[in-house]
């Protein structure tokens, strides 16, 4: 098998630049082991800062070293659940969607690195002065929740120079080697990569979800709130989340206020729709999905994209050799 190496390899003592997603409905404790295991890092999702979603996940890992990735306004509203996760002893714990800063101090001081995730140059900024070892530069393109403003292209190398020398990794739309050839061509030392692994075998989606991933294309997925509100799940409307277009999301979509206002009763019925419903359900899905064709461990999900980037990396370099006179 190929390898990479970069500064975030050498930061994390991982093998490969490539980290989990924490996504709450796919990275449990089996494939973020699974991920590490590969020579990546696993990051577990811990749902909404939920305590007994982090303790289960953690014993699903086992002795892998993984680490937890949280949602800031909803650590804000439980913040014991910080400590719930550091007493699992995570070599990492990413923050992402608010301030890092009141929580920077004890994540250190229980001998994490800390990680942020930013959709702007201001919040990588911040970052930074929040004592952040790794920033994540998210870009629109990803599954999700994401901002709205920035592509991953541009914001990537953007972040990159303003925060240097701390480690950049890209997330939002790479999945697969090329897109980590990309993105340490932009300047990151790595990628956050979650909707190439909601199709892996380890994966907490169910079969549904992720044959409806597998026969979906970029162009099928758009930025949108109605999830959020059906589910009553408070999320600032300057993160939307990106989804599969399906039946409730062309009944709801331009039509928020209305959901809002039905939210009891419509949020009932959607809470009572089988799991397996992707015409109702939210499948999380970013622009990358056109190269997910297929459920695949995650070990092979890791060996394949740094395999694909030390070839796209090499051809680069072949091709420019030629162009020298």
């Amino acid at each position: 098998m190929s390898n990479i190496s970069t500064t975030l390899t050498e930061m994390l003592e991982i093998e490969h630049p490539i980290l989990l997603a924490p996504m709450g409905s796919a990275a449990g404790g089996r494939l973020a082991a699974a991920v590490t295991h590969a020579g990546g890092l696993g990051l577990i999702g811990s749902g909404y800062a939920n305590v007994d979603a982090i303790k289960r996940e953690f014993a699903e890992a086992g002795n892998a070293r993984v680490g937890i990735g949280m949602i800031l306004w909803a650590l804000d509203k439980n913040p014991g659940a910080l400590d719930v996760a550091l007493a699992s002893h995570p070599p990492v714990v990413m923050l992402s969607f608010g301030d890092p800063s009141p929580y920077a101090g004890a994540i250190h001081d229980a001998g994490s690195l800390l990680i942020c995730q930013v959709q702007s140059l201001s919040q990588a900024r911040q970052a930074a002065d929040a004592g952040a070892d790794i920033i994540i530069a998210q870009g629109r393109d990803a599954g999700g929740h994401s901002g709205t403003m920035r592509g991953t292209m541009g914001l990537v190398p953007a972040v990159s120079d303003a925060v240097a020398p701390i480690p950049v990794v890209a997330a939002g739309g790479i999945a697969d080697g090329r897109g980590l050839a990309a993105a340490i061509t932009l300047g990151a030392s790595g990628v956050l990569m979650g909707t190439r692994f909601t199709a892996a075998t380890e994966s907490l989606w169910n079969d549904a979800l992720k044959t409806r991933v597998i026969a979906a294309g970029g162009d099928d997925t758009e930025q949108t709130r109605v999830f959020d509100i059906v589910r009553g799940t408070p999320w600032p409307e300057i993160y939307p989340g990106r989804v599969v277009k399906n039946d409730f999301f062309k009944e709801w979509h331009g039509r928020e206020e209305e959901l809002t206002a039905a939210q009891d009763t419509v949020g009932e019925r959607y809470s009572g729709t089988s799991p397996e419903d992707v015409s109702i359900r939210a499948v999380w899905t970013g622009e990358g999905v056109d190269l997910v064709r297929g459920v695949m461990s995650a070990a092979d999900i890791v060996e394949q994209t740094v395999d694909q980037a030390v070839e796209a990396l090499e051809q680069g370099v072949r091709q420019s050799q030629r162009k020298t006179p």
